[in-house]
């Protein structure tokens, strides 16, 4: 069976639980790196062990990904609108009098893919963000000089990564195919700003070192169960930080249930939100 880069895949040793896209091919050692079509795993695998998935089995595997997607969207919109009429009940004027100002986000993608369907997310969600993609290596030596260009409220730094199978400690970064690079950026990030409430900071990708990220600074990160996590879910997780107002904490718990991949995938630290409400609207 011929495979050519760009083909999309499952693993036959693993029940295509997954499908990939193709994103390099060694044709010497017969072997093929892939990327998730929605989840942010990078792995390598036998070029004998990939099929081509029929149409109908991508087009399911896609409208799953897509309903889950859509369902956290609902989600996030039925809260605002809550949210909205709680602001009404308080301060006795209608919230269209108000004006919004959430907080700013910088994101650093790993992939330029996953970095489009981030982008088209926040853009639907009303958020300002920039999105720069930086291979997960380079993140550490850019760091510095975006955030001295954007001066975001909140950062995004993800990508893939993975838990190498012969690896046999769980605790050593060294078992880690990107998160020495995701600690080390979060380290140069809090170098720019210590505080946790001033620059909340999401890092990881699928299976990455959870505590190793937490220790180096991060607010939020992935995998606590070294699980796969969705390409969205840091999305979700800073739209909530985004939209919490500032004299209130993110609810944890209720930020990562309404994720898709829940708190097996991501987990964080109580933290303050970025929101801000402005009155009164400006007419112009």
């Amino acid at each position: 069976m011929k495979f050519s880069v760009g083909d999309i895949v499952g693993r036959k040793s693993y029940g295509m639980d997954i499908l990939f896209k193709i994103a390099y091919i060694d044709e010497k050692k017969g072997t093929a790196m892939l990327k998730g079509l929605d989840m942010r795993l990078l792995a390598d695998a036998e070029i004998s062990d990939l099929i081509h998935p029929q149409p109908d089995e991508v087009q399911q595997y896609n409208s799953h990904s897509k309903n889950a997607q859509k369902e956290c969207i609902k989600k996030i919109y039925r809260r605002r609108i809550m949210e909205r009429e709680h602001l009404r009940g308080r301060s006795g004027m209608a919230p269209e009098q108000f004006f919004e100002m959430p907080g700013k986000i910088l994101h650093l993608d790993g992939d330029a893919d996953y970095l489009d369907e981030c982008l088209k997310v926040y853009q639907s969600l009303g958020l300002t963000a920039q999105g720069v993609f930086v291979p997960e290596r380079d993140q550490p030596d850019a760091i510095w000089n975006l955030l001295h260009e954007h001066h975001p409220d909140i950062l995004i730094l993800t990508g893939h990564d993975a838990y190498l199978k012969h690896k046999k400690n769980f605790q050593d970064i060294n078992s880690y195919r990107n998160s020495q690079f995701f600690v080390n950026a979060t380290v140069k990030a809090r170098q720019y700003e210590p505080g946790k409430d001033d620059l909340v900071i999401f890092a990881g990708a699928c299976q990455s070192h959870y505590e190793a990220l937490l220790d180096a600074g991060a607010n939020f990160a992935s995998s606590p169960q070294r699980v796969l996590i969705h390409a969205l879910d840091p999305v979700f997780i800073m739209e909530k930080v985004a939209f919490t107002p500032i004299i209130e904490t993110v609810n944890i718990y209720e930020v990562i249930k309404h994720t898709i991949t829940g708190l097996d995938g991501v987990g964080g630290l109580e933290t303050r939100g970025k929101f801000r409400l402005g009155l009164p609207k400006s007419p112009y």
